[in-house]
């Protein structure tokens, strides 16, 4: 069986797996690495993992080496100079009139490009500002516009429960939310409610929608008459994550039962469905339905 470790080059970044060979690693130790054209310095942020042989073929990443003092004297002179340019790239921003926000600054290891990563509402033309950036520096530059879930995660901050943000904590990928998995959760739809600091929807909508969708794909919708050990109800609501449902009893008393305890009553069932008079047979539709 062969070894692939964990490596991250960049503070919450993408998890990217090395073979590490021969060489002794644990956690936290700073390695070297190569990242398709470029030597990147890392930090180890997972434990070993057997995989079988013919995986491992697959992949040709090898850590080259651990990182030795020199290398990590290399590292905090690439990290004196970020700052620099943070200070440097303010300064060209405000004399070029560029309505561009820094939001971050990398220097690859071995120096071959230095990443400027800022945001912006509109496009620019940074061109002259790259050219004073690359005289100063002596090494490519490489302006990249990000979005604002980007930057949340490399800002960071705290979130409304009150604890770091998911991106900036653990989350190393963005997933796609959308303003159906609120609804399926009972959620208020309130735009401030349900987005974080970045403006967008909360990441945290994708954790627990998977068992909301499995509970109301086989639960029996709101109203459908049934029968439990308490008696004869209609169902009144839900209770996902305990996979019970609420029923409203006949005497207007609510009880919490468990899904797999309750019965469709279906003599009761076909007379609810029975026609209503023209006039009462309203259908209810969402107002988002309808035309603004």
């Amino acid at each position: 069986m062969a070894l692939t470790i964990g490596v991250i080059f960049r503070k919450n970044g993408n998890v990217h797996y090395f073979d590490p060979g021969i060489i002794e690693l644990t956690m936290g130790d700073k390695v070297i690495c190569r990242v398709e054209d470029v030597v990147e310095i890392g930090e180890i942020v997972t434990n070993p993992n057997k995989i079988s042989e013919e995986v491992n073929a697959l992949s040709t990443k090898k850590i080259i080496r651990k990182a030795t003092y020199y290398d990590l004297s290399v590292d905090e002179l690439n990290n004196s100079k970020e700052t620099e340019g943070c200070r440097n790239f303010e300064n060209l921003a405000k004399k070029y009139e560029l309505p561009m926000k820094l939001v971050d600054v990398h220097i690859i290891f071995d120096k071959s490009k230095m990443i400027f990563y800022f945001t912006s509402e509109k496009r620019v033309d940074f061109r002259e500002m790259v050219k004073e950036l690359a005289s100063h520096f002596k090494m490519r530059i490489e302006l990249r516009q990000i979005g604002v879930r980007d930057e949340a995660k490399i800002v960071g901050g705290l979130g409304p429960c009150g604890r770091n943000l998911c991106c900036k904590s653990f989350l190393t990928d963005f997933e796609s939310i959308s303003i159906k998995m609120a609804r399926d959760q009972n959620l208020p739809l309130n735009q401030l409610k349900i987005s974080g600091i970045c403006g967008r929807l909360l990441c945290c909508l994708k954790y627990e929608y998977d068992c909301y969708k499995e509970f109301i794909d086989k639960a029996p919708g709101r109203g459908t008459p049934v029968k439990c050990s308490y008696g004869k109800g209609i169902i009144y609501s839900y209770e996902p994550l305990k996979s019970n449902v609420i029923v409203e009893l006949e005497n207007e008393s609510k009880v919490s039962v468990p899904i797999c305890q309750i019965e469709i009553d279906t003599e009761r069932e076909i007379s609810v469905q029975a026609p209503m008079k023209p006039e009462e047979n309203l259908e209810i539709t969402d107002v988002e339905d309808y035309p603004a």
